[in-house]
């Protein structure tokens, strides 16, 4: 076996598969909840919080790719594996990390950081709490998934908890325009892949919402056969709309929550 043969082979180390809400399953939601502690409590850069965890998953992700693409049973041969392009929804937040990390503060920067706290963590939650499809029997692939849906839970959190987004109302508009312009571009890639041919011999569906593929996403799937596109593609981001506002909204209620029982033990102290 050749060097490189080796090194994809340890890559590609197996595992039993992990059961949803199996021991790797939990243990994970355990450690993603409990890293927004630490971060709460002394990271005081959120800004190179987001970027430093985007990084982070673009490497990983560079390792599933190689992972996916590349096998080695008698020599190496690569085969691109269009299905798991890097766009997905869940894809979404290591390209805004990234570019929420080198923008400078502003308008911009402030509708990644929303989108981060919104729409993206109701992402990450949605595959924690449903990760039918995300495991694999390779260990380096569910670890690299873990961290990718995990992160998303812990950065939306941390970044609502440390006052980065604020719990307000219009956070979730400024986290609109985000979404629509990575809809936009899953539409325009589905759309090219569709007209150059690609779906003849290969999958590609990016955020699941491709017209010329099979219905998949759950819930949304339910509807996307029995709807026109266009009503469909409507009730997918109105739905995602919904559900990141429902989290803001979450949050607003937990601080005041929180502000009420401070005031009121300032008040039994006085």
């Amino acid at each position: 076996m050749s060097f490189w043969q080796s090194v994809l082979s340890v890559l590609d180390t197996s595992m039993e598969k992990p059961l949803p809400y199996g021991w790797f399953h939990i243990a994970w939601v355990i450690v993603s909840l409990l890293a927004i502690i630490p971060l709460w409590r002394f990271a005081k850069n959120p800004r190179r919080v987001v970027f430093v965890t985007a990084v982070i998953v673009f490497i990983l992700e560079i390792y599933k790719q190689i992972n996916y693409s590349f096998s080695y049973t008698d020599s190496i041969t690569f085969d691109f594996q269009w299905y798991a392009f890097p766009f997905q929804f869940c894809s979404t937040p290591m390209y805004v990390g990234l570019l929420a990390g080198i923008i400078k503060k502003g308008k911009v920067h402030e509708s990644l950081c929303a989108y981060l706290a919104t729409y993206a963590l109701f992402a990450g939650i949605s595959v924690m709490v449903y990760p039918n499809d995300v495991f694999i029997s390779t260990i380096g692939i569910n670890v690299q998934t873990m961290i990718c849906h995990g992160s998303m839970i812990t950065v939306g959190i941390y970044l609502m908890c440390s006052g980065y987004v604020p719990l307000k109302h219009k956070t979730i508009l400024k986290a609109m325009p985000v979404f629509a312009v990575n809809v936009l571009v899953a539409m325009v890639m589905n759309e090219i892949a569709y007209r150059s041919g690609l779906l003849e011999t290969e999958t590609f569906n990016m955020f699941f919402i491709s017209p010329y593929c099979a219905p998949s996403l759950p819930v949304y799937s339910l509807v996307q056969g029995a709807v026109p596109f266009p009503l469909c593609l409507v009730l997918y981001i109105l739905g995602f709309t919904a559900a990141g506002y429902i989290l803001l909204l979450l949050g607003m209620l937990i601080k005041k929550l929180f502000h009420k029982r401070g005031a009121k033990e300032k008040a039994t102290v006085a």
